[in-house]
Formats: C-alpha cells, structure tokens, sequence
C-alpha cells in the first residue's frame, strides 16, 4: 500500500514529504484493518512536518491524526464491527474516559505513533467511534482533532450555557467549529480574523460580530468596546502572541481556554489580570472517547456540518500541507 511519510524535517512540505510503498498491515486480536477514505489536516500536521513540534520524533513518520476509515476486517475477538463500517479513529487511541493521564495520552496519532495519512491502518477497536451518519466523508474526517478539541473547551470545560458571549480566534477549523457549537448551545459569538471577507463569511455562520486584528491592533479593547462588562470565554488559539488581548477581553471570572500557538512571536504579559479578574486559563488537550461520542450525538441532532476549504486527492498531499500553511477558512482535507 502506499503512505506518505515525513522523510526529514523541512520548512517547506514538498521537501519534508515522501510518498512511500509500505507492507499491507493486517489486523491483531482486537484490532480493526481499515481503509482510510478522507484525511484532515491540523496546524500540528505542519509543525511535525517542520520539526518544531518535536524536533526528537523519529523518523520515517506518517503525518496527521485525523480520519474517517471503512473497515475491511476484524482481528480476533472484535464483536460490533462489520465490514463496510465507517469509523474515525481517536486521536489518542488510550484516552476513552477520565483525566488525561499521562499513560493515556503519550502515545497519539500523527507523532508519535504513525498516523493516517496512508491507505490503510490497524487500530484497537476500542479506539474508534462512528461518525454522524448525516456528514460525508471529507466533513467526517475532521471531527477527531478539531471539532473535539473546541467541544471540549466549550462544552465539558466551559459548560457554555445560552445567552454567553464567546469570543473566537481566527476563522480556521477549530476557530469555526467552536463558533457552531457556541452557536448550538445559545451562546453569542464575535470572531477576529486579518481579513473582513472571511469576517463575513463567519457572520453567515452565526457570529454576530466580528474585528478585523490587522486594523485593530488592541483588539480586546475592541472587544470590549462591543461587550462592555467583557466575553465569558475566550477560545484562544495564538498562544503568547495574543494571550494580553484576550485576557483583556475577558470578563471578572472568564474563562480563556487556551488551545494554539498561531501566532507568531511573543508579547509582554502582565499575569495580574489573571489573579486581580479571577480569570480561569485552561489548557484543553483534544479530548477522550465519551466526549467524542457525545458531541456527535449533539452534531447529529444539530445537524450541523463542519466547514471545509479545499479537498485534495491523495497524491497531492503536500498541496494540502501547503493551504494550511496559507490561512483556510475552515478545514483542509485529503480523499484517499
């Protein structure tokens, strides 16, 4: 079968990426033998591929962690998996409850462990779950990362309850599936973005408002400008970079839920706002098993369709690379 394979870490993809013959795995006891159908990508994608995510990854790896698969067989001992079956496997196949300990969340998908960019994979049956059936394949595809990710600030962190204002970074995969499932739950939304198209584009979706950073440099005063007693939550994905503005758009006893590193460098921060506010920061890792289960039954119900940018063939995967690394509105994705 074929794969692609980070070969060496380059800044640019078509030099970091292969594409490779490898052996056709086959399925142990427990575990299913998949044929992937549509991979997404995730900024961490890029950042393996450029070896600033972990410079130490061994290498031959195969990028990425986010799927929707079919399965072709069952190893020994699987029961209620057939094949035709379509599944998405978890981006942290031991993490299916509780707290991320440690022992649960070391080993994903993507790095360290070879991910899904490739034409089959073998995975524990336990670390799948089945998509919303109203979704096709490439939309399927991104729910493992970036839609679990945003549902997991909002929702098991958050606790986002109507009539809440959310404030979102950016309009990329995480950024509007956080916008939806705000949306979902009553919240209000504003947006940020460098451009005032996309702004538009993410008041289609349901953001009521939203400012354009590159204009308003203190976009939190802005914020405020528009929310005056401040956001109740901050789905924060520039990291360093953005962190002042966002506490600043915060309100007494917000929360930021703190998830990328988008932006670039790094700005003075004052962490007396954090304690003086009572401003909550939490650091969301993805999430388990029972969230994902959960939020496609809220995705099913909604009828809700994550938002997808570009759609490449299999063979054009570095293109794929290469449009994340430009600034999608939404999510980029790869049909195998």
């Amino acid at each position: 079968m074929r794969a692609w394979q980070i070969a060496t870490f380059a800044s640019e993809p078509r030099s970091a990426l292969r594409l490779a013959e490898v052996a056709d795995p086959e399925p142990g006891p427990g575990e299913l033998l998949l044929r992937v159908r549509a991979v997404s990508l995730n900024y961490r994608d890029l950042l393996m591929a450029q070896g600033r995510y972990n410079p130490r990854q061994p290498l031959p790896l195969v990028p990425c962690s986010d799927a929707v698969a079919e399965v072709i067989a069952t190893g020994a001992g699987v029961s209620g998996f057939a094949a035709g079956d379509r599944v998405c496997p978890l981006f942290a196949p031991r993490w299916l409850a509780g707290e991320p300990e440690r022992e649960r969340v070391r080993t994903t998908l993507g790095g360290p462990l070879d991910g899904t960019l490739r034409e089959r994979m073998t995975i524990a049956a336990e670390s799948v779950v089945r998509p919303p059936a109203h979704l096709d394949d490439v939309e399927a595809a991104t729910l493992p990362c970036t839609a679990l990710t945003a549902w997991s600030a909002l929702v098991v962190h958050g606790r986002v309850r109507a009539g809440e204002t959310v404030l979102v970074l950016g309009t990329g995969g995480v950024a509007l599936n956080a916008l939806q499932i705000a949306r979902m739950h009553g919240a209000r939304v504003i947006v940020t973005s460098s451009s005032d198209e996309k702004i538009e584009r993410a008041r289609a979706l349901g953001a009521e408002a939203g400012v354009n950073y590159r204009r308003e440099t203190a976009w939190g005063k802005r914020v405020r400008e528009l929310v005056p007693e401040g956001v109740d939550h901050v789905v924060e994905l520039g990291g360093a970079g953005t962190l002042a503005e966002s506490l600043r758009a915060v309100r007494i006893g917000g929360t930021i839920h703190l998830i990328g590193v988008l932006a670039a460098g790094e700005a003075p921060l004052s962490i007396v706002p954090v304690f003086m506010q009572h401003v909550r920061i939490q650091g969301i890792f993805v999430g388990h098993k029972e969230s994902f289960e959960a939020m496609n039954r809220a995705f099913a119900a909604s009828g809700v369709r994550p938002v997808v940018d570009r759609t490449v063939g299999f063979d054009d995967a570095p293109v794929a690379f290469e449009a994340l690394a430009a600034g999608p509105f939404g999510k980029v994705t790869i049909r195998t």
